[in-house]
């Protein structure tokens, strides 16, 4: 497991323990033990001293802010145990990128955490020429000219496979690879959209956040502080608990109807950017994911462009 993906799952571990740490003195708390959990236990403990303490102080930081955000934590009534677990990852493939969950069975009351450790990528998705990203992103399959335009890049990197050839030795890969699969890839991007009109946008962000609401705990170690976002998108989180209402009210996020531009990022071979309306920007970047030749290639998502109405909240750590 990389460096990054293991020190996510301890982050996760961490945001799950000081939400116990935070609650079970004063209601009952029950954790889910499953292989996640186990995962994330170990890979926390594997952690270095001071990279636990970091983390510890980073998700006890966004635990301050959740709980003034969302008051079912800290005012159960009587819809007690509250149930704390980690998600298996096969559910992040299934369209929920939540990590940490907080359960209320009773009245059916339900948040989620996101949470990065020292990043902020919103989905890794692959393309290649048996993926049909249309019909999984969007649920409206790519069309033929799309695979037509791709076939032979990715038919030249399965001959390369074969030949057991790495990355490094792939000269000028961003002219022959990277810039032509982007171009078939924004192609088809204003297709579907000139056949779906106003259901592209909307169905991609909904693809690259998932089909749940969600609050994304990000640790800054270097600055000591953590960023909480609130994708609010299907109005779930921020509820009263009985006559106790939160400490901000967080609004439903607008979601993008219309793409003002897909182009490439200026002096970038690798990276598109994907501008909607409602203050929407997708920043997408292709690579490949190992150092040997696959016939596949990775996306890295980032969003570097947010409505104005998404909650923000930076918290210092103690």
């Amino acid at each position: 497991m990389a460096i990054q993906t293991s020190l996510g799952k301890a982050f996760e571990y961490a945001c799950l323990q000081s939400l116990n740490n935070a609650l079970n003195g004063t209601q009952q708390i029950v954790i889910e033990h499953n292989s996640a959990l186990d995962v994330a236990r170990e890979k926390y403990e594997s952690a270095t001293p001071d990279m636990q303490t970091k983390m510890d102080l980073g998700a006890d930081a966004a635990t301050r802010v959740i709980l003034r955000l969302e008051p079912q934590l800290t005012n159960p009534r009587n819809n007690i145990p509250l149930y704390l677990a980690i998600q298996e990852d096969v559910m992040g493939i299934a369209g929920d990128v939540r990590d940490v969950i907080c359960i209320r069975m009773q009245n059916e009351w339900e948040i989620g955490l996101s949470c990065k450790h020292n990043h902020s990528a919103v989905k890794h998705s692959r393309l290649s020429d048996n993926i049909d990203f249309g019909d999984s992103w969007f649920g409206i399959p790519c069309t033929q000219d799309y695979f037509s335009e791709i076939n032979q890049l990715f038919q030249e990197l399965r001959e390369m496979k074969e030949n057991n050839l790495l990355w490094r030795d792939v000269e000028n890969k961003e002219q022959r690879f990277y810039i032509p699969l982007l171009q078939a890839f924004i192609r088809e991007l204003q297709r579907l959209d000139a056949l779906h009109p106003g259901e592209i946008p909307n169905r991609l962000l909904h693809y690259l956040l998932g089909r749940n609401d969600f609050y994304k705990i990000i640790t800054h170690d270097n600055r000591r502080v953590t960023q909480i976002q609130a994708f609010n998108i299907y109005n779930t989180l921020n509820r009263s608990s009985g006559n106790v209402r939160p400490l901000i009210n967080i609004q439903q996020l607008t979601m993008p109807t219309r793409f003002f531009d897909i182009s490439f990022k200026p002096h970038s071979g690798n990276t598109i950017i994907v501008t909607c309306d409602n203050g929407w920007t997708v920043s997408m970047r292709i690579h490949n994911a190992s150092s040997r030749v696959e016939p596949s290639l990775k996306f890295d998502v980032q969003l570097t462009g947010i409505p104005p109405t998404l909650h923000t909240h930076y918290e210092a750590w103690d």
